[in-house]
């Protein structure tokens, strides 16, 4: 059973997402929060496995409330998805950031919303290809002082550091495989190990490291 926290601060909202999932066989919405203290607060105290967080909420809000949870000292093996009613809302780029695995349109079909929920709750990232492209061509533009410097990069092997940088572009496990001569469960070996040398909790971070260390520019998607 997959633990579900809805952090929303529009009560009709929560609801709607709950009656959705609670739908679900293997799917159980575990608690509510309408601000980001409050899912903070839940999710130390509940520990589910994914929270749904809306990023405009009143008071701490979800941006924050995600580098709270995801950041050093946060709440260990939780995922977060960002809830948004814009796909290229500017806030998504900082929530990637901030340690999110994804997001989600509001307006998301309930099969998309339980099909996101179990690639997250899985470990991986919610950023198709083709949504990884678009989202990383705004996200690169946007200045950040906190950007992983190149340095950050020398633990990798040669092999590792082609890995992230086809991640970065967006390529599945598979794909890399392909695009490397190598078999998928080397694939998924390399990017393992990239993820814990980089010290990055799921592939979402991987693609931010691979363009906020300059590995991977814009014009390479």
């Amino acid at each position: 059973m997959i633990r579900v926290l809805i952090a929303d601060d529009q009560a009709l909202v929560r609801g709607g997402f709950r009656v959705l999932i609670d739908s679900a066989d293997d799917l159980e919405v575990v608690g509510e929060a309408a601000d980001g203290a409050e899912a903070v607060r839940r999710t130390r105290e509940l520990k589910p496995d994914v929270v749904l967080m809306d990023i405009r909420m009143p008071g701490v809000d979800g941006l924050e409330a995600t580098r709270a949870i995801c950041g050093p000292g946060g709440v260990s093996d939780v995922r977060v998805i960002i809830l948004t009613t814009f796909d290229l809302d500017e806030y998504v780029f900082a929530g990637l950031r901030a340690g999110a695995s994804g997001f989600l349109l509001k307006d998301t079909d309930p099969e998309d919303l339980f099909a996101a929920i179990h690639v997250v709750a899985g470990g991986e990232a919610l950023l198709a290809p083709s949504v990884t492209r678009r989202l990383i061509q705004e996200f690169a533009r946007q200045p950040d002082p906190h950007r992983t410097p190149p340095e950050a990069l020398t633990s990798l092997t040669d092999r590792e550091r082609e890995v992230l940088g086809l991640v970065g572009q967006g390529l599945t496990n598979s794909e890399i495989a392909t695009e490397l001569f190598i078999s998928p469960a080397t694939a998924k070996t390399h990017v393992s190990r990239v993820m814990m040398k980089l010290g990055a909790r799921d592939r979402a971070q991987l693609v931010v490291a691979a363009y906020e260390s300059g590995l991977v520019s814009p014009r390479g998607v």
